[in-house]
């Protein structure tokens, strides 16, 4: 998305929103007393309801779509969408092993937009406005999962969606350590960003100009944020994290750090959801 007027605007997003009383917990704290502007919304998992009462009384708060096609519960039956279940009745969890299948297995891609179009459904039930869509562990963006969302887009009312292109350089700079993976993280996701970039153009559905959060590998603390929000390009950028009470503890008070809020009023950083792109 192109710059406006050389301005910062940020979009600052919570995964797994609804997955247990923990993270909805931390999502209400970081929207009320921090920086949070967006949460994904995982539609199958225990702490839904509660989080969908959250949304609706938290109006400012962007909910997107946090689809989840490996690893949690699934929409439908497992009898269903047998080739998506594992021997315990929840989604596949070898991410590898699954995106090859995607590839190679017809009746596996139907099964895929069974699941995924149950889980668009789970959530327009709910009443809430589509803000974007995001994948857990990403997976939105494999080439056949991202066709199946582009080409329902218009009829699920998709308007945004979250493509995993984060600078390497930026974060060589401010960040160490784990450099093999994040070099190989960075390189594929921005392969797999690029070829996703014109077929959006195309159709018109928003994207931000870069996402954080990819390398840090659940460490988005606060030194981190402070250093990035100091030198955080012009532009649309999104950073998201998995803040909860109880497992990632340091990533919910990065949200709530007053050093962090000084830095993005400093910084004349303005916070948006994705709607606002």
């Amino acid at each position: 998305m192109p710059e406006v007027n050389g301005q910062i605007r940020l979009v600052v997003s919570a995964d797994d929103f609804g997955k247990n009383p923990s993270t909805n917990a931390a999502v209400l704290k970081a929207h009320r007393e921090g920086i949070l502007t967006t949460a994904g919304l995982m539609v199958n998992e225990d702490g839904a309801k509660e989080s969908v009462k959250i949304a609706q009384e938290n109006p400012r708060l962007g909910i997107g779509l946090h689809l989840v096609l490996l690893f949690d519960k699934p929409a439908l039956p497992p009898s269903s969408i047998p080739d998506l279940i594992d021997t315990d009745g929840k989604l596949k969890k070898n991410a590898v092993g699954s995106g090859f299948n995607c590839y190679f297995r017809k009746r596996l891609k139907s099964q895929l937009k069974a699941e995924i179009k149950a889980q668009v459904a789970k959530f327009k039930e709910t009443g809430l406005n589509l803000d974007h869509i995001n994948g857990h562990l990403h997976f939105h963006l494999h080439p056949v999962v991202f066709k199946i969302i582009l080409e329902n887009a218009q009829d699920w009312g998709v308007k945004a969606i979250r493509l995993m292109h984060e600078p390497l350089f930026l974060n060589l700079r401010i960040a160490k350590g784990r450099y093999f993976m994040r070099i190989t993280e960075a390189i594929t996701f921005k392969l797999l960003s690029s070829w996703c970039k014109n077929k959006l153009r195309q159709r018109g559905i928003k994207y931000t100009d870069r996402v954080f959060g990819l390398l840090q590998n659940k460490k988005v603390d606060s030194e981190y944020l402070k250093k990035l929000l100091k030198v955080l390009p012009n532009g649309v950028s999104e950073i998201y994290s998995h803040p909860s009470v109880d497992e990632f503890p340091d990533e919910l008070d990065a949200l709530v750090n007053p050093e962090v809020r000084k830095i993005i009023c400093e910084r004349q950083i303005k916070l948006i959801r994705y709607k606002e792109i």
